[in-house]
């Protein structure tokens, strides 16, 4: 079987944005939103009376508060609200062990303003093509335990869309080489190829993907692998549309290098999947091989990026869209995976 092959010479000409297709101009379209600084209100609590604290903070966080406290730090708002509970200990030895990443933060994004720039492009974006959409009014930053991350379609991640707000994990932004990230405790929930990606550029991508989860929720279990990677493959395309300006190998979660070789051995990955007759394979265990967060994909060489079938799956959504471009991306969202595949007529590039 002929391996995935790096290449040797770059084209002068990457990939730098997504797509060289017409960007519209989304300028003139209104975006209200806020950024709060929830972590700066929350490290600066007076941890000998954690119960008044929290009530001055729930006035001002009235929806954020009660699920940072339950479903991020896994504790019971009603309790803390009441003097001299239990809990109070929880949340002393939080602050305490977590101070250290917060002041870091703290240096790293002192102004949160570029953030708050990228995410309200996004935002634009997501008007532009689905203008019903309700976006939430709200951006507010967190600092969070190290384990505490959200399972998405595009994979587990620091941030989540609450019913408010986009709620952003700066634990999990700071910067691919911050020394905490290093620790066995982080490894062994994020090893580096999960780690690369924990920089403050990933923050709009990660609000845009939670985004079309809640438009577009997960349908893809049980289905066959050629439908799964369509499926993923459509929502990388929709991610693209939100952030055009985005390069797209920080929106595949790849290396430059790793994605200008996927190119370049796009018919040596799609060959695989039709000689080894992979694509109407069902199996989870055969399937979890090339769709999902992974460092390679082993099959084809030490050197090919995991969460392959995504990147094929979006080779194909880009020749469906080539072919019927009157296609609105609502319908492209809800048509049938398999038809988007036979419509598509995909040939990859030799």
């Amino acid at each position: 079987m002929r391996k995935f092959l790096m290449p040797i010479i770059f084209a002068a000409i990457f990939i730098s944005c997504n797509s060289n297709k017409n960007i519209p101009d989304v300028s003139s379209i209104k975006i209200n939103v806020e950024t709060r600084r929830f972590e700066q209100d929350f490290f600066a609590m007076d941890t000998n009376n954690v119960a008044q604290s929290l009530k001055i903070i729930l006035q001002k966080y009235p929806d954020f508060l009660p699920q940072f406290t339950g479903n991020i730090l896994g504790l019971d708002l009603d309790s803390l609200l009441v003097p001299h509970n239990p809990q109070d200990q929880a949340i002393r030895m939080f602050i305490h062990d977590y101070m250290a990443i917060k002041d870091s933060s703290d240096l790293i994004f002192k102004n949160f303003s570029k953030e708050t720039d990228a995410i309200k492009k996004g935002m634009q974006f997501v008007k532009y093509y689905f203008p019903d959409y309700k976006l939430p009014p709200y951006i507010i930053t967190f600092i969070g335990p190290i384990n505490a991350n959200f399972e998405t379609s595009f994979g587990a991640q620091g941030d989540v869309l609450t019913t408010n707000s986009f709620g952003v994990g700066l634990m999990l932004h700071l910067g691919k080489y911050f020394s905490f990230y290093r620790t066995p405790e982080a490894l062994e929930q994020y090893p580096d190829y999960l780690s690369t990606n924990f920089d403050p550029a990933h923050i709009p991508i990660n609000c845009m993907r939670n985004v079309i989860d809640d438009m577009f929720h997960d349908q893809s279990n049980g289905k066959a692998l050629i439908e799964q990677m369509v499926i993923r493959g459509r929502r990388m395309y929709l991610l693209e549309k939100f952030l055009p300006y985005t390069p797209e190998f920080e929106l595949l979660g790849y290396t430059k290098i790793q994605t200008e070789a996927s190119y370049n051995n796009e018919a040596v990955i799609w060959n695989f999947f039709l000689n080894n007759d992979l694509l109407n394979k069902t199996d989870p265990n055969i399937i979890k091989n090339y769709i999902g967060e992974s460092p390679k994909t082993e099959e084809l060489g030490q050197d090919a990026p995991g969460n392959i079938g995504t990147f094929a799956g979006l080779q194909i959504v880009k020749k469906f869209m080539e072919k019927f471009p009157e296609t609105s991306l609502s319908d492209l969202m809800k048509m049938d995976a398999r038809e988007i595949y036979d419509k598509s007529k995909y040939k990859p590039r030799t």
